[in-house]
């Protein structure tokens, strides 16, 4: 078969088994008298794998070791169970990662109700009072702080006398007393 015909049947991109070939994941396949590549059932077999793969995330390099597991399968499986136990933490560290930003998103949604002008958005406040280097809602502690103490206003496009954390309807925090 074509290079054609295996990335319709793999799911994969023409470049992308190119790019497999050169870095040696896909081995070369033969060359026909015209000068075409045509690829066998071992080539289509592998680039599965190494899509299944990567479809797990695992590095390239991880695929790699796997690969030689395969081709060597009288070796001890505990380097694989390894291999994969470290993919599945850095799953688990991602996944960690991408509660924090769905916290983070939580707070700056709870910042703006709508029917207001976007001067008034307190998202939008919160995201000026970022770019300018202050505190936001978004990151828990210094919003936090920085709400509790009034914070200083950002002039990018806040309204005169609105602070960062500003929610249309919503009272400017009171300032401590010393």
């Amino acid at each position: 078969m074509r290079i054609g015909e295996l990335a319709a049947a793999t799911g994969v991109d023409v470049e992308t088994i190119r790019y497999y070939e050169r870095t040696g994941l896909l081995q070369d396949p033969v060359r026909q008298a015209n000068g075409y590549r045509a690829y066998g059932r071992s080539q289509l077999e592998r680039l599965a794998f190494v899509r299944h793969c990567r479809a797990l995330d695992i590095p390239l390099a991880d695929i790699r070791r796997l690969l030689e597991f395969a081709e060597r399968s009288g070796q001890d499986c505990g380097d694989i169970n390894r291999l994969i136990d470290e993919q599945l933490a850095r799953v688990r560290a991602r996944l960690k990662s991408m509660r924090a930003l769905e916290r983070q998103l939580g707070q700056l949604r709870k910042q703006c109700d709508a029917g207001h002008p976007a001067s008034e958005c307190g998202i939008l406040h919160e995201l000026v009072a970022a770019a300018h280097g202050e505190a936001c809602a978004c990151h828990d502690e210094a919003g936090r702080a920085r709400r509790a103490t009034g914070g200083r206003t950002a002039s990018l496009t806040r309204a005169p006398g609105r602070s960062a954390g500003h929610r249309a309807g919503a009272r400017a925090p009171s300032r401590p007393r010393a």
